[in-house]
């Protein structure tokens, strides 16, 4: 690891790292890629449909013990439209970069009015700063990958090569049905241009079981990218609302717009520490929905919550 890196940002998220550091037996890692299913979770299954069937739309779920590979799913092969879940790959590619020093956390990042996205996207960003702002590499990762930030997620995806540059990381790590392939701001101009960027809810676990085992960055760069998706300021009624108070989960939201009454995309993908250490990936996708907000992210926390009752079922704080 670079010097740079441990000077930027160990001392801010060695505590993190340490809590956070997968708590899995050599046996449990050998297991990790091996999906299973246990026939006691034909219940959980039926719950899902039946959760799922209130809503007017397309769902997408899968979900993975990551030490053990114990998983359940509901169209886990389906493209969805990702939208602000694709931060999340564009921010591990960066934080590959500075692995590679090509980039440093402290370094300095001019964000200009050019820069912004549409005044209809989200972008606290540009709402506070209209004459553009100077940032620290650090925190526009913090805008895009906490606060959803489209204009900070567009920045990111120029410093990393663009579209091309996501895809190669993508490829290196081995994550494939995860497409990135327009910025924020192209989205905003053609409704149609969300669906052109997509994933499989079975690959969301994927990458979400390669940043848990540090398969995809560098330990200090993983305990940044945790951090982040800890501190998440979006999706408080989607997969953590029905969750035990105190529950530990790194998730990355993605939503649209709602066009003639129907929206593409109310996603929620995470990382969820259960009682007894181990970890839960779970990726949850509503897309082309004509049921209302409160019905599809009441939904993906209920599906969260199932989930999460059967995977914790006979441990201790369940």
């Amino acid at each position: 690891m670079k010097r740079n890196i441990i000077d930027s940002i160990l001392l801010i998220t060695l505590p993190l790292a340490i809590s956070l550091a997968p708590a899995c037996t050599a046996k449990a890692k050998a297991n990790s890629n091996r999906p299973v299913r246990r026939p006691d979770h034909q219940p959980l299954d039926k719950t899902i449909r039946t959760i799922t069937s209130s809503i007017d739309g397309r769902v997408g779920v899968a979900a993975r013990i990551l030490e053990t590979g114990e998983s359940v799913s509901f169209n886990p092969d389906e493209r969805f439209p990702m939208q602000s879940v694709y931060k999340l790959p564009i921010g591990m590619t960066v934080l590959r970069l500075v692995d590679e020093g090509k980039f440093k956390l402290d370094q300095k990042i001019r964000i200009d009015p050019r820069d912004f996205i549409g005044p209809k996207q989200h972008s606290p960003i540009r709402d506070k700063n209209p004459a553009g702002v100077e940032l620290s590499l650090l925190e526009v990762l913090r805008f895009a990958m906490s606060e959803s930030d489209g204009t900070a997620s567009d920045v990111l995806m120029k410093l990393c090569g663009g579209s091309e540059g996501v895809r190669a990381y993508l490829d290196e790590i081995q994550a494939p049905n995860i497409v990135v392939a327009n910025t924020e701001k192209e989205i905003g101009l053609d409704n149609k241009t969300q669906y052109l960027n997509w994933a499989t809810p079975v690959a969301a676990v994927e990458i979400l079981g390669k940043l848990q085992s540090g398969k995809a960055i560098s330990d200090a760069g993983r305990a940044v990218a945790m951090k982040f998706l800890i501190e998440t300021k979006t999706g408080k009624n989607r997969l953590k609302a029905l969750l035990p108070p105190g529950t530990i989960i790194a998730h990355k939201t993605g939503t649209s717009n709602t066009v003639d009454g129907v929206t593409a995309a109310t996603n929620d993908i995470g990382i969820i520490t259960l009682p007894d250490g181990r970890h839960l990936a779970i990726a949850v996708f509503v897309s082309d929905s004509k049921t209302d907000e409160s019905g599809r992210e009441g939904a993906i926390a209920k599906i969260a919550r199932a989930i999460w009752n059967d995977m914790t079922a006979g441990s201790q704080g369940s």
